[in-house]
Protein backbone atom coordinates (compact mmCIF):
# COMPACT_ATOMS: atom_id res chain seq x y z
CA UNK A 1 0.00 0.00 0.00
CA UNK A 2 1.33 3.76 -0.76
CA UNK A 3 1.84 5.87 1.67
CA UNK A 4 -0.81 8.71 1.69
CA UNK A 5 0.10 10.72 4.10
CA UNK A 6 2.24 13.54 1.99
CA UNK A 7 -0.82 13.42 -0.51
CA UNK A 8 -1.90 17.08 1.02
CA UNK A 9 1.21 18.42 0.12
CA UNK A 10 1.80 16.87 -3.32
CA UNK A 11 -1.66 18.56 -4.09
CA UNK A 12 -0.53 21.91 -3.33
CA UNK A 13 2.54 21.84 -5.11
CA UNK A 14 1.18 20.09 -8.13
CA UNK A 15 -1.45 23.25 -8.29
CA UNK A 16 0.85 25.76 -7.44
CA UNK A 17 3.43 24.13 -10.28
CA UNK A 18 0.06 24.15 -13.05
CA UNK A 19 -0.91 27.95 -12.42
CA UNK A 20 2.62 29.00 -12.53
CA UNK A 21 3.05 27.44 -15.85
CA UNK A 22 -0.38 28.98 -17.11
CA UNK A 23 0.55 31.88 -15.74
CA UNK A 24 4.01 31.84 -17.17
CA UNK A 25 2.45 31.11 -21.05
CA UNK A 26 -0.19 34.36 -20.91
CA UNK A 27 3.35 36.31 -19.72
CA UNK A 28 5.25 34.69 -22.42
CA UNK A 29 2.26 35.67 -25.27
CA UNK A 30 1.21 38.93 -23.88
CA UNK A 31 5.27 40.31 -24.08
CA UNK A 32 4.93 38.91 -27.86
CA UNK A 33 2.43 42.03 -28.44
CA UNK A 34 2.67 45.84 -28.43
CA UNK A 35 0.87 47.28 -26.21
CA UNK A 36 -1.84 48.77 -28.43
CA UNK A 37 -3.38 45.38 -29.32
CA UNK A 38 -3.38 44.49 -25.75
CA UNK A 39 -6.65 46.18 -26.24
CA UNK A 40 -7.64 44.73 -29.57
CA UNK A 41 -11.06 42.77 -29.46
CA UNK A 42 -11.25 39.98 -32.12
CA UNK A 43 -15.16 41.38 -32.39
CA UNK A 44 -17.37 43.08 -30.52
CA UNK A 45 -18.40 40.14 -28.72
CA UNK A 46 -15.19 38.99 -27.19
CA UNK A 47 -12.56 40.86 -24.95
CA UNK A 48 -9.62 41.89 -25.45
CA UNK A 49 -6.21 40.53 -23.84
CA UNK A 50 -6.29 43.82 -20.98
CA UNK A 51 -9.73 42.92 -20.28
CA UNK A 52 -9.39 39.64 -19.31
CA UNK A 53 -6.29 40.22 -17.42
CA UNK A 54 -8.27 42.48 -15.68
CA UNK A 55 -10.66 40.24 -14.75
CA UNK A 56 -8.24 37.18 -14.08
CA UNK A 57 -6.38 39.83 -11.70
CA UNK A 58 -9.86 41.17 -10.32
CA UNK A 59 -11.01 37.03 -9.88
CA UNK A 60 -7.81 36.71 -7.79
CA UNK A 61 -7.74 39.29 -5.34
CA UNK A 62 -11.40 38.81 -4.66
CA UNK A 63 -10.96 34.68 -4.46
CA UNK A 64 -7.50 34.75 -2.56
CA UNK A 65 -7.81 37.74 -0.51
CA UNK A 66 -8.66 36.96 3.43
CA UNK A 67 -9.23 33.00 2.03
CA UNK A 68 -9.90 31.22 4.54
CA UNK A 69 -11.99 34.18 6.14
CA UNK A 70 -14.27 35.31 4.28
CA UNK A 71 -16.56 35.01 1.07
CA UNK A 72 -14.43 34.59 -2.15
CA UNK A 73 -16.77 37.75 -3.90
CA UNK A 74 -15.51 40.31 -1.93
CA UNK A 75 -18.11 43.54 -1.38
CA UNK A 76 -15.54 46.16 -2.48
CA UNK A 77 -14.95 43.65 -5.99
CA UNK A 78 -16.78 45.57 -9.10
CA UNK A 79 -17.00 42.62 -11.34
CA UNK A 80 -18.86 44.28 -14.23
CA UNK A 81 -15.84 47.22 -14.59
CA UNK A 82 -13.24 44.38 -15.10
CA UNK A 83 -15.01 43.76 -18.50
CA UNK A 84 -14.14 47.67 -19.03
CA UNK A 85 -11.35 48.56 -20.68
CA UNK A 86 -9.33 51.25 -18.31
CA UNK A 87 -5.92 50.35 -18.47
CA UNK A 88 -4.26 52.68 -21.01
CA UNK A 89 -0.86 52.51 -19.71
CA UNK A 90 1.23 48.75 -19.96
CA UNK A 91 3.06 48.85 -16.98
CA UNK A 92 -0.03 49.37 -14.92
CA UNK A 93 -2.23 46.81 -16.64
CA UNK A 94 0.48 44.14 -15.66
CA UNK A 95 1.35 45.52 -12.14
CA UNK A 96 -2.54 44.93 -11.44
CA UNK A 97 -1.94 41.59 -12.98
CA UNK A 98 0.99 40.42 -10.68
CA UNK A 99 -1.18 41.67 -8.06
CA UNK A 100 -3.71 39.65 -8.74
CA UNK A 101 -1.29 36.70 -9.29
CA UNK A 102 1.49 37.37 -6.00
CA UNK A 103 -2.10 36.99 -3.52
CA UNK A 104 -3.15 33.90 -4.84
CA UNK A 105 -0.05 32.47 -4.90
CA UNK A 106 1.21 34.14 -1.24
CA UNK A 107 -2.44 32.18 -0.08
CA UNK A 108 -1.88 29.61 -1.86
CA UNK A 109 1.86 28.64 -0.66
CA UNK A 110 0.62 29.74 2.88
CA UNK A 111 -1.84 26.83 3.23
CA UNK A 112 -1.25 23.82 5.35
CA UNK A 113 -1.85 20.34 4.63
CA UNK A 114 -5.22 20.88 7.40
CA UNK A 115 -6.21 23.76 5.68
CA UNK A 116 -7.39 21.59 2.11
CA UNK A 117 -9.89 19.76 5.36
CA UNK A 118 -11.76 23.22 5.81
CA UNK A 119 -14.58 24.66 3.70
CA UNK A 120 -14.27 28.16 2.38
CA UNK A 121 -17.27 30.11 1.00
CA UNK A 122 -17.72 31.57 -2.52
CA UNK A 123 -20.61 33.48 -3.33
CA UNK A 124 -22.80 32.11 -0.98
CA UNK A 125 -21.84 28.49 -1.42
CA UNK A 126 -19.71 26.44 0.33
CA UNK A 127 -16.48 24.65 -1.11
CA UNK A 128 -13.70 22.30 -0.07
CA UNK A 129 -10.37 24.03 -0.17
CA UNK A 130 -9.26 21.84 -2.93
CA UNK A 131 -12.30 22.62 -4.85
CA UNK A 132 -11.78 25.97 -4.34
CA UNK A 133 -8.00 25.96 -5.49
CA UNK A 134 -9.38 23.75 -8.53
CA UNK A 135 -12.37 26.68 -9.19
CA UNK A 136 -9.36 28.59 -9.65
CA UNK A 137 -6.72 26.62 -11.66
CA UNK A 138 -10.21 26.32 -14.21
CA UNK A 139 -11.05 29.88 -14.15
CA UNK A 140 -7.34 30.90 -14.86
CA UNK A 141 -6.39 28.03 -17.79
CA UNK A 142 -10.16 29.09 -19.77
CA UNK A 143 -8.19 32.56 -19.75
CA UNK A 144 -4.82 31.71 -20.23
CA UNK A 145 -6.26 29.70 -23.11
CA UNK A 146 -7.76 32.76 -24.69
CA UNK A 147 -5.17 35.12 -23.72
CA UNK A 148 -2.80 32.49 -25.96
CA UNK A 149 -5.44 31.99 -28.64
CA UNK A 150 -5.46 35.99 -29.03
CA UNK A 151 -1.77 37.18 -28.87
CA UNK A 152 -1.51 34.25 -31.87
CA UNK A 153 -4.05 35.73 -34.01
CA UNK A 154 -2.22 39.27 -33.01
CA UNK A 155 0.75 38.03 -33.24
CA UNK A 156 0.60 36.53 -37.61
CA UNK A 157 3.79 35.79 -38.46
CA UNK A 158 5.53 37.17 -35.39
CA UNK A 159 4.06 34.85 -33.42
CA UNK A 160 6.56 32.80 -31.44
CA UNK A 161 5.17 29.11 -30.63
CA UNK A 162 4.99 28.71 -26.43
CA UNK A 163 4.74 24.73 -26.79
CA UNK A 164 5.68 22.47 -29.37
CA UNK A 165 5.37 23.52 -32.46
CA UNK A 166 2.92 22.37 -35.15
CA UNK A 167 4.64 19.22 -36.64
CA UNK A 168 7.65 18.41 -34.71
CA UNK A 169 6.36 16.44 -31.79
CA UNK A 170 8.61 13.63 -32.96
CA UNK A 171 11.59 15.99 -32.68
CA UNK A 172 10.93 17.22 -29.18
CA UNK A 173 10.29 13.47 -28.21
CA UNK A 174 13.40 12.36 -29.37
CA UNK A 175 15.15 15.92 -27.57
CA UNK A 176 13.89 14.79 -24.30
CA UNK A 177 13.63 11.34 -24.23
CA UNK A 178 16.22 9.58 -26.57
CA UNK A 179 14.93 6.94 -28.39
CA UNK A 180 13.69 5.13 -25.00
CA UNK A 181 10.37 7.09 -25.68
CA UNK A 182 8.26 5.06 -27.73
CA UNK A 183 8.83 2.42 -25.12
Amino acid sequence: MSDTSNLPTIFLEAALTALRSNKGYADKAVAQLPDDKLHVALDANTNSIAVIMKHVAGNLLSRWTDFLTTDGEKPWRNRDDEFVDTFTDRAELLAYWESGWQRFFETLESLTPDDLLRTVVVRGEPHSVPLAIERSLAHCGYHVGQIMLIARVLAGDQWTVLTIPRGQSAQFNERTWGGGYRQ
